[in-house]
């Protein structure tokens, strides 16, 4: 094994990987501090030393979050299909031709999900048996309580990809894809606000989302008005509004309050 040249492989795929970690003179001087034996047994440790340090990530985190994405894509493919399915649910033509490609992209997520995941040779979890009628008996019967879940799911969508981004960050591939997946919910959720006649961003904490208390969880922290340590609206010269200063960010939902909400239709 050539170390020299396991170095500046890593170099060529990250050239500010230094910035992450300690200067190159000290990793080799860490290795020649050891014997010559030792020195190179241990290479295969330092260097997985060396990425854990400079990307913060094991493929076991990235793989987690991959089976936490599929998770919530399971939930929206199921629940669209569920929705199509159900008699004179959705009767509106163009309504149905929307909620039907929303289905197929949920679809299409599931499956890129299940391969990522093949791929870095892990195994997907089983599909779950969600039970959406759990606390909103009327989902499949009432087309407006159906939009209100659509919405709530595909606002839940976007913040939790938000908040699993950096823990994707030591694989540039799949961070991508996670990413691509994030913008096309951020596009569903809005076309779905504007199906209930909501705007296609969230004011404050659930202001201008029109959903039942069960959903509130959805929107928890979405009232922040401070970004990067500066409150907008306190700050002299430039303060906005709380509405403009809420609706121009959106937050990320940490796992467990993703889980929470998941927890709900299970």
């Amino acid at each position: 094994m050539n170390i020299f040249r396991i170095i500046e492989d890593i170099e060529k795929v990250d050239p500010e990987v230094y910035q992450k970690l300690d200067s190159r003179r000290s990793i080799f001087k860490s290795l020649g501090n050891m014997g010559k034996t030792a020195a190179l047994a241990a290479i295969p440790l330092a260097l997985g030393s060396v990425f854990n340090k400079a990307y913060g990530q094991s493929s076991g985190t990235v793989l987690e979050v991959l089976n936490f994405a599929l998770k919530l894509e399971y939930l929206e493919r199921n629940f669209y299909t569920g929705g199509l399915a159900a008699n004179g649910l959705i009767t509106d033509g163009a309504a149905r031709a929307a909620i039907q490609k929303i289905q197929m992209h949920e679809a299409q997520h599931v499956d890129i999900l299940i391969a990522t995941i093949r791929s870095l040779n892990g195994t997907p979890i089983s599909e779950p048996t969600f039970n959406f009628g759990k606390n909103f008996a009327d989902w499949n019967t009432n087309y407006q309580t159906f939009l209100t879940l659509a919405q709530a799911f595909e606002d839940t969508g976007v913040r939790a990809y938000k908040g699993q981004a950096a823990n994707l960050m030591s694989n540039d591939a799949v961070l991508t894809a996670a990413l691509q997946i994030h913008s096309v919910e951020a596009r569903h959720a809005a076309h779905i606000r504007r199906m209930r006649n909501n705007a296609g961003w969230i004011v404050g904490a659930a202001g201008n989302s029109n959903v039942p208390a069960g959903a509130a969880a959805v929107y928890a922290g979405e009232d922040n008005v401070a970004q990067g340590g500066i409150n907008d609206v306190k700050t002299v010269g430039s303060g906005y509004s709380a509405e403009i200063a809420t609706a121009a960010f959106d937050e990320p939902l940490t796992k467990e309050q993703v889980a929470q909400i998941v927890s709900l239709f299970e």
